[in-house]
């Protein structure tokens, strides 16, 4: 009787090894990413915290809190996709922003400056156990994308990625010192709920492409999870506004389909995209009618010159 070698024996041992534990990973990642999800009292505060130049004058801090329900929408097992809604004095709904995240995605888009993102696609082995989180604006227009690794370690959760966004709300209409924000993202699963902890560098960039920083900042998000029932109206409002909002992300999905510059205008006839969302939403739009819309506010050659300054 003949024996087999013994590393025949355990070489599809090893293998099968290595995909449970592949397995195990990723299953790990979808549950830390499932685990930002609920109804959660909200803490926002940042604080800058070192500029190059002695003349800069440091702003003030910024502190806020917010009620909001994090709702995955979809729920796959390469993608999971939560809306974030805010709940205001127990009685008005706004949508917020919108976190997808992809399972070893290729595609990936970068902010530039000047409302302009830069679509490419990555190499396969570079994003290999990876996810990409895709940060959308309450319009469903993109702000930033990163991929990395899940890190699970020491009783810990975490993943970390650094990327270029526009302006964050709380200081796009107040100041026009910097024109991108250079993101430092952790995101963090807690006992308690998860912490997105932030170290942001504010630069200058220029049109040859010389960044110049001119502040950096810290920033703590910290989200404790509270009963779901405080969030009921936000998740009554959705079940009512659902339906819309999906032909909006179709509608969005062929914009993004693409390689090379997307520049968006902010408004179009004086109007931003969001007013144009609502009274499509009141005439149950479907997602051709989006697109038009969509469309229009995606700048031409000639445009996106004018918004760069080209």
């Amino acid at each position: 009787m003949k024996t087999r070698p013994f590393f025949t024996i355990l070489m599809p041992l090893t293998l099968s090894i290595t995909v449970l534990t592949a397995q195990t990973k990723k299953e790990a990642d979808r549950q830390a990413i499932l685990d930002m999800c609920g109804c959660y009292d909200i803490t926002f505060k940042y604080t800058e915290t070192f500029a190059p130049s002695e003349d800069y004058e440091k702003k003030p801090d910024y502190t806020a809190s917010a009620l909001e329900l994090a709702l995955p929408i979809i729920n796959g097992n390469d993608q999971i996709s939560i809306q974030h809604l805010l709940v205001i004095n127990d009685s008005t709904v706004i949508k917020h922003w919108r976190q997808d995240w992809l399972y070893e995605n290729q595609e990936v888009f970068h902010y530039e400056k000047d409302n302009n993102w830069t679509f490419s696609k990555l190499p396969s082995d570079a994003v290999k156990g990876q996810w990409t989180q895709k940060v959308h604006q309450v319009d469903d227009s993109p702000r930033y994308s990163g991929s990395a690794s899940w890190v699970h370690v020491d009783g810990k959760h975490f993943w970390e990625n650094r990327s270029d966004s526009p302006l964050p709300r709380r200081e796009y209409t107040k100041r026009s010192d910097y024109n991108v924000m250079k993101r430092g993202n952790r995101h963090e699963i807690t006992d308690y709920g998860w912490v997105h902890e932030q170290d942001n560098d504010k630069i200058v960039r220029k049109e040859d492409g010389e960044a110049i920083l001119l502040a950096q900042e810290k920033g703590m998000n910290i989200y404790k999870k509270v009963d779901d029932q405080k969030c009921q109206i936000a998740l009554d409002w959705w079940q009512g506004h659902k339906d819309f909002w999906a032909e909006v992300r179709t509608a969005w999905d062929q914009v993004y389909d693409r390689e090379g510059n997307l520049t968006l205008l902010k408004k179009v006839d004086d109007k931003p995209l969001y007013k144009y969302l609502h009274a499509l939403e009141e005439e149950r739009a479907n997602s051709s009618q989006v697109l038009e819309v969509l469309n229009r506010f995606v700048a031409t050659t000639a445009e996106q010159n004018e918004v760069t300054g080209k």
